[in-house]
């Protein structure tokens, strides 16, 4: 959530933002609602001292052995008063929360204009793309053909979107993951937690998933509060959440690998076709918590241990800047690192790292003691992913295929894949 204090010093300023994002922010209803705050803040004060006024009086009344009962009249009368105003005033705010929660987070100023994913710019390449002399499969061809994969039963017992891996797949997906926690707890210094996979409304409106995003969440039907996560970035992150952090104990970093659960209702017929859009799959998950001056250098480091991981793995990938119209929600700057994939002769997304500086943290009031400041001071938060389990399944696949049909497993894994070099 944005900081208040811009809507009352610097509307004008957070208007020009939004309209980066082609987000349609109505000044006019928004202002009228802050006066009428202010009005009725006012009226409600002035309540709370004529009240405190007459108790006083009662008191010296009481002291003189005069007569309270007119007094006391009086005071209840402004007891009823107040409560009234009080009442207003709590439902003007609330209706000004709901309109701050739903306004998106300002974008830094390297964010490029645009509208779409077309309007990305390309940062980087890392990688030669591979050469076959044979047309290559993609994943569902190859996880079909080796008995590994398939769609059919996923949908047989849940629905479409759905997958069960099987044999050496499944042993694959488990290897990739093991060899990413170990890879970020051993190298990069992350600290490996294990979460709930479900959360509740307020966790959920920590991250900035509630209340604009619910359609695209699993909700708990007899536990009307929680919610299937869908991503681990969810509880890892709450677990600063209304906590203030000593100084030396930053910056935090967190891995957690986790099944993520997406309704996709915003994805309709898109990517109908394998395992690229899932309604559950498995991610590894990077959340930083950093002092707000060491936000960007953090936000391109965990972005660099996501990149670490393709290269172990030498998978070809490209390092890409989103623009407004495709940056989320409560990123104020986003990097997509995106994995080549020759049965699709595209780059696909496999990670997305962003930086919401204190967005989330004004949500979550997870804040850190800075000792030059008298009071706690909103820490950033940081997080992406390290890599997608499934996607990274997926281009291992295509990458590392041959004519026959089989899957050659990089070095990178070997050690966890209990002697097995090649699935076919």
């Amino acid at each position: 959530m944005l900081d208040p204090r811009l809507f009352r010093n610097n509307i004008d300023f957070v208007k020009t933002q939004l309209n980066r994002r082609n987000f349609d922010f109505d000044v006019d209803a928004f202002q009228a609602l802050e006066s009428q705050r202010k009005k009725i803040q006012v009226k409600t004060q002035q309540l709370q001292n004529e009240r405190n006024v007459g108790s006083k009086k009662i008191g010296q009344a009481k002291a003189k052995g005069e007569a309270i009962k007119p007094l006391l009249a009086e005071i209840d009368n402004l007891g009823t008063q107040l409560k009234v105003a009080e009442t207003e005033l709590n439902k003007v705010q609330a209706q000004m929360t709901l309109i701050m929660e739903g306004i998106p987070n300002l974008l830094d100023e390297a964010v490029p204009a645009g509208k779409s994913e077309d309007d990305n710019i390309e940062i980087s390449r890392w990688g030669t793309l591979p050469e076959f002399n044979f047309k290559p499969k993609d994943h569902v061809d190859l996880g079909e053909n080796l008995k590994g994969m398939s769609f059919e039963l996923g949908a047989k017992i849940a629905s479409a979107r759905f997958v069960v891996l099987t044999g050496q797949l499944a042993r694959l997906q488990r290897a990739i993951i093991q060899f990413m926690l170990d890879t970020h707890t051993q190298e990069h210094n992350y600290t490996e937690t294990y979460v709930p996979f479900l959360a509740n409304a307020a966790s959920l409106r920590g991250t900035g998933q509630l209340p604009k995003f619910e359609a695209d969440l699993f909700k708990a039907n007899d536990e009307p509060d929680l919610y299937l996560i869908p991503t681990a970035e969810v509880p890892v992150t709450n677990i600063v959440r209304d906590t203030i952090i000593d100084a030396e104990d930053l910056p935090l970093k967190f891995t957690c690998h986790s099944p993520c659960f997406r309704s996709e209702a915003g994805a309709y017929g898109r990517d109908v076709r394998g395992m690229i859009r899932q309604h559950q799959f498995e991610k590894v998950e990077l959340v930083q918590i950093v002092r707000p001056e060491d936000s960007e250098k953090a936000h391109e480091q965990l972005t660099a241990d996501a990149e670490v991981i393709l290269q172990k793995l030498k998978l070809p990938y490209r390092k890409v800047l989103l623009c407004a119209g495709d940056t989320g929600f409560s990123s104020t700057k986003t990097y997509d690192l995106e994995v080549w994939l020759p049965g699709q002769d595209a780059y696909r997304e496999i990670s997305s790292c962003s930086n919401f500086k204190d967005f989330q943290a004004r949500r979550l009031q997870a804040r850190w003691r800075n000792t030059a400041m008298k009071k706690p001071e909103l820490v950033h938060t940081i997080n992406g992913s390290g890599l997608a389990a499934g996607r990274t399944l997926i281009a291992i696949m295509e990458n590392y295929q041959d004519e026959q049909g089989q899957i050659t497993i990089p070095n990178a894994l070997l050690p966890y894949m209990g002697g097995i070099s090649v699935i076919g």
